[in-house]
């Protein structure tokens, strides 16, 4: 599992985490709603030991992310990311951009690790699109490019951060859809995201952040249906 214990988070003098525990078990999707700002995506970035950390404890099947002497980089082969923005290397095919990871990292030959990069792009529905490069890729297709290259290092969590909110609202079906399908696979999973259909429809739990705290945090049913935090059913109100 994900545990996370008194996690604080400073940047300066502003504190944008203040006390989170959370627990989170393998194969459950928890989406994660709240307004901008109210530290989401920095707990994405805690987790997978992008940021340091203030106070606390971040593990990772026991292991404590931002204690001294852990091996970042093996850790994140377990912990894949999709960010908002795709990041793609424009100058490589989309074959290579996913094999690229298991190559440097994994340390897979050449043949292994294209083999596992067009497995994970017939999985993303991109089969297809092996030879093409990133620029003639349309913006949802980007996106499952970027799902795919995380998928290729064989993560045993998926972190996604607000995947779709870069994305024409035309495109975001198709992204929505790659990540259910991980969701009904088993993948674990934590999805920081302004998708509240998603959430409803996908998620084993929905937490709602609110200034830096875990306001409320249930099953979407409790969370959308009768939500107790008047703070939560302001947000809902708002984006509903």
């Amino acid at each position: 599992m994900i545990q996370i214990e008194n996690l604080h988070k400073k940047f300066g003098a502003l504190e944008v985490l203040r006390g989170i525990d959370l627990a989170v078990n393998k194969g459950e999707v928890l989406s994660i709603i709240g307004a901008s700002g109210s530290g989401k995506s920095t707990l994405l970035y805690c987790i997978n030991g992008l940021e340091p950390i203030s106070e606390g404890r971040v593990l990772v099947d026991g292991v404590d992310v931002h204690a001294r002497g852990t091996d970042l980089n093996r850790l994140r082969q377990r912990l894949g990311m999709v960010f908002q923005q795709w990041n793609s290397f424009p100058h490589l095919t989309v074959l290579e951009n996913v094999a690229l990871a298991p190559r440097i990292v994994r340390g897979l030959p050449r043949a292994k690790a294209e083999e596992v990069a067009r497995r994970q792009l017939e999985h993303v529905g991109l089969g297809d699109k092996l030879a093409q490069y990133p620029a003639a890729l349309s913006g949802g297709q980007q996106q499952r490019l970027a799902i795919a290259r995380a998928l290729a290092m064989e993560p045993e969590y998926m972190l996604f951060d607000e995947a779709t909110s870069a994305l024409d609202p035309e495109l975001v079906g198709e992204v929505l859809d790659t990540m259910r399908m991980l969701a009904a696979e088993g993948m674990t999973m934590i999805c920081v995201t302004h998708e509240m259909g998603f959430a409803r429809e996908v998620s084993d739990r929905v937490a709602f952040f609110h200034q830096g705290r875990i306001e409320e945090i249930g099953r979407p049913e409790e969370m959308f249906g009768k939500p107790r935090s008047p703070k939560l059913k302001r947000f809902l109100a708002k984006v509903l």
